[in-house]
């Protein structure tokens, strides 16, 4: 007979309780150790349950990780959306879409700054299954960073303000930019700089960004 504890703690989820709680478990090993702290093992423990129950949801290691990076990503989008929306909308379009370039830049380099193993695990190397953007990977809007940074730059080509000969691509270049920042500040030799120095980076690269792109 399995031990009473034991099948309280399983019987405590009822359908699709399970996977959110192995979920979240997975999402807070991510935050303090990034991807090399999300097993199976300990997030089933954390949830408290046997590791065999965890293969109803879930593949296999991977497959748990895959769903931590997505939730990561929509975070990201979450926090990109949140700069969005205080932008003043009386703005003029040319000035609207500018701020709306620094506001995803500025999304995503605080979310870098501020949740570093979550940050580590959305964009960490290793096998990924399923890269394609969906759903999971969105904020509130429905749309995952990356369409958000090419939301705010096809507003840049409305408001005549990019080219329209070089918007193509045009993504890639400020993510580059933006994400290299961010590595450096949190796990290169820029780690240990002070939040005065880090913001004001993060204003000269943006506005680096917005005259260059």
């Amino acid at each position: 007979m399995r031990p009473a504890s034991t099948v309280a703690a399983r019987d405590t989820y009822r359908h699709g309780d399970l996977r959110r709680a192995l979920l979240e478990a997975g999402i807070a090993l991510a935050r303090s150790g990034g991807p090399q702290a999300v097993t199976l093992r300990e997030a089933t423990r954390r949830a408290g349950v046997v590791p065999n129950a965890a293969y109803r949801h879930f593949n296999g290691q991977q497959d748990l990780l895959q769903a931590v990076r997505s939730a990561a990503l929509s975070s990201i989008a979450v926090a990109m959306e949140q700069e969005l929306s205080a932008i003043a909308a009386e703005l003029s379009p040319a000035a609207f879409a500018k701020a709306s370039l620094r506001a995803v830049g500025r999304g995503y380099l605080r979310f870098a700054f501020t949740e570093p193993g979550l940050f580590r695990t959305a964009f960490g190397t290793g096998p990924q299954q399923g890269q394609g953007r969906s759903t999971e990977q969105a904020g509130g809007s429905g749309l995952d960073p990356f369409q958000l940074l090419s939301l705010a730059l096809d507003r840049m080509t409305a408001a005549s303000v990019l080219p329209a000969e070089r918007r193509d691509g045009a993504e890639y270049l400020a993510w580059s930019a933006v994400h290299g920042l961010a590595m450096l500040v949190i796990d290169g030799p820029l780690r240990g700089m002070d939040g005065g120095r880090i913001e004001a980076a993060i204003a000269r690269l943006l506005g680096m960004v917005e005259d260059g792109i």
